[in-house]
């Protein structure tokens, strides 16, 4: 127990010393200026129209991406800025905005050096709460309406028996379930910036797909019935912006296409290698 407490001390002694020796090598750096500019808009001022408010930072004394500037500019700058972020590892999809006319997430958004001013703006095309933070309660709301839970038509009680899936039948999920839903492939989707009270848009619809295959599920004819209007899918031209953008690499136009063929009927659901034990 002594051991390992001095081991901590040591190493907490051994950090500051670090941490000071990297600020020290960095006040000895010329300064490396980045400018930010960023979008405001203060609902309590709804009189003030929105503006870009540009931000200067040292890179030198600055973290490698785009939102460890944002938490500096926040912290030592301007502490009204507002934005929503948590994970810092593009996990959590919080701090999803758009960097430079893309949608990313500021997380994994590397600073670009160069000397013009990089703009960042909330994600289009939704109503803003306030500055880079917007209203997801629309996106949210159809992420509830596909019902995005495993689904059987039988009665027996949770935790009775197993519901089992072959190796092939789990390799259907993959590119699908690694989804964060942050919204930046609906938000950049132009069938959806027009009809997203009606179209689901791309990111709800690689969850409604997700389940929609699954060889688990029992649902299937249901779930498409509820899909089978003008609007939910067939509103999608297959413009690839969502596959385009996607921070996580994944294929939302591919899904989309795949619910259509099951929808029209032209391609049917496999039946399941394994059932339930």
């Amino acid at each position: 127990m002594v051991f390992m407490l001095s081991l901590l001390s040591w190493l907490i002694v051994r950090n500051v010393h670090l941490s000071a020796a990297v600020c020290q090598q960095a006040a000895a750096l010329p300064e490396r200026k980045k400018t930010f500019a960023i979008y405001r808009w203060n609902p309590d001022k709804p009189e003030s129209k929105p503006t870009l408010q540009e931000y200067t930072v040292d890179l030198n004394k600055c973290g490698p991406m785009v939102l460890d500037a944002l938490i500096k500019i926040k912290n030592e700058i301007d502490p009204t800025l507002t934005f929503r972020r948590s994970c810092r590892e593009g996990i959590c999809g919080s701090c999803a905005m758009n960097i430079g006319g893309v949608n990313t997430l500021a997380c994994i958004s590397k600073i670009d050096p160069s000397s013009t001013a990089t703009k960042i703006y909330p994600l289009p095309h939704m109503y803003v709460v306030k500055d880079l933070v917007p209203d997801m309660s629309n996106f949210y709301r159809q992420y509830a309406s596909i019902q995005p839970y495993l689904q059987r038509k039988d009665a027996a009680p949770a935790g009775t028996k197993q519901n089992l899936q072959s190796v092939e039948d789990r390799k259907k999920l993959d590119g699908l379930y690694e989804c964060i839903l942050c919204a930046c492939c609906s938000t950049s989707c132009p069938s959806y910036w027009w009809n997203g009270d009606k179209y689901l848009g791309p990111a709800v619809l690689m969850q409604a797909y997700r389940w929609v295959i699954d060889s688990r599920d029992e649902m299937t004819k249901e779930r498409l019935e509820r899909l089978k209007d003008p609007f939910s899918v067939f509103r999608c031209h297959t413009i690839l912006n969502c596959t385009k953008t996607c921070p996580k690499g994944l294929n939302p136009a591919k899904a989309i296409s795949e619910m259509k063929q099951l929808i029209s009927g032209t391609k049917q659901k496999p039946a399941p290698e394994l059932t339930a034990a």
